[in-house]
């Protein structure tokens, strides 16, 4: 036996692992996935939708902390605002305030030195979801995807930002970010804090329940209800959504790649009359993420479906608004990743005042980008369409 042969048994049986790792590891999740049922709240939201906003809000509040600090991201950048945000942290660790850090291993780039530097200060770091036998293939790829930050139990943070200078528009790659973040101010805070201190045990940290992590907090005139998913169900709630719509559907998201289902529920939606319009970013910021879309968007335009793509800077806005009534804004993407793998946390706005305040947000972007015609669709290049099939296969993993 050749060792050409040989290489290509062993390539097909490492092939062969993988794909049935991941399956079965997916198969795991989903029964061990929990469908949360969260009450309706009722509180105080400020909509953040600039980066210089959602930064000079946080890290008041974490100054003005006094008890605890806790901090889940996906992505922590050791740039000019990711340094400050951990020479904040730290100085407060040593005011005596409880930090509590908590980030995706492969999201994140922090050195061991900064590492070891907040560990010293006093902060509790750690890395969500550690890779455990026996799926290691599903584990490596499964990301906690949320963003949270906690202040006292009083004050919770929850949307698409995570912490960088490219969130401030500082990265020439990608220009200016488009972004939604959410404060939430009592109310509906003790559902973030609870999801944050289950992803501290997850990830085999200890803690001791404290009053101070559930203090009594005030009401506000906007109801809510928080919605945290592990991989499983998130699909169902945006296909409901978007059956229920009567008059019109606004999405925005940085990737689609909606799967069958939610792509028939679409055109269903736009075939009985909806106005269903879908914001995507022009440029992608990650390899075949942009190729992966494009196949399920000839169907849906020609259902009726208004498709634009914003073009300056880039869109990672993550918001879903139904007939004016009600919206969406947390950190899932509009993709089977968020669907089935990643474990996310939206939150569901039900106050017409704050809906039309995002909607007009939305609007503005619509404004300034560019509807995509069947026309331009059949002048891809070859190149392109290359691309696309290749991304059409590991779609799930995108």
């Amino acid at each position: 036996m050749n060792g050409f042969v040989i290489t290509l048994i062993v390539l097909s049986v490492i092939l062969i692992w993988l794909r049935l790792d991941f399956k079965l590891g997916l198969r795991k999740q989903k029964s061990e996935a929990k469908r949360y049922d969260q009450k309706m709240r009722y509180s105080h939201v400020q909509l953040l939708p600039t980066g210089d906003e959602f930064f000079k809000n946080m890290f008041a509040d974490i100054q003005q902390a006094e008890d605890h600090i806790h901090l889940l991201f996906y992505i922590v950048r050791e740039d000019h605002i990711g340094s400050k945000l951990i020479r904040i942290l730290e100085q407060k660790a040593k005011e005596g305030v409880t930090v509590r850090f908590l980030i995706d291993r492969f999201g994140c780039h922090l050195s061991r030195k900064t590492i070891k530097g907040l560990r010293k200060a006093g902060v509790h770091f750690a890395y969500s979801h550690p890779v455990q036998l026996p799926y290691i293939f599903f584990m490596l790829n499964r990301r906690n995807h949320r963003k949270l930050v906690i202040t006292d139990g009083r004050i919770g943070y929850i949307g698409g930002y995570n912490v960088g200078d490219e969130y401030l528009g500082r990265d020439p790659k990608f220009g200016t970010w488009r972004d939604f973040h959410l404060r939430i101010d009592g109310d509906g805070v003790q559902d973030l804090q609870e999801q944050f201190l289950e992803d501290w045990q997850t990830a085999k940290q200890r803690y001791v329940v404290k009053d101070s992590h559930y203090p009594p907090l005030k009401k506000g005139d906007t109801p809510l209800r928080i919605l945290p998913t592990d991989g499983a169900f998130l699909e169902d709630t945006f296909i409901d959504l978007v059956n229920d719509a009567k008059h019109t559907v606004t999405i925005g998201t940085p990737y689609f790649i909606p799967g069958d289902a939610l792509k028939a529920a679409l055109i269903d939606a736009a075939k009985r009359g909806v106005d269903v319009r879908l914001i995507v970013p022009k440029n992608g910021d990650h390899p075949l993420v942009k190729e992966a879309a494009f196949p399920y968007f000839k169907d849906i335009i020609e259902s009726g479906v208004n498709i634009y793509q914003y073009y300056r800077g880039f869109f990672h806005a993550k918001a879903i608004v139904i007939d004016e009534k009600m919206c969406d804004v947390g950190t899932a993407n509009f993709d089977k990743r968020s669907f089935h793998i990643n474990h996310e946390i939206n939150c569901l706005i039900y106050d017409t005042t704050f809906v039309n305040t995002l909607l007009k947000e939305l609007e503005h972007d619509i404004s300034i980008s560019e509807r995509l015609t069947l026309e331009a669709l059949e002048k891809r290049p070859l190149t392109q369409r290359g691309k696309e099939k290749i991304a059409t296969l590991v779609s799930g993993l995108l």
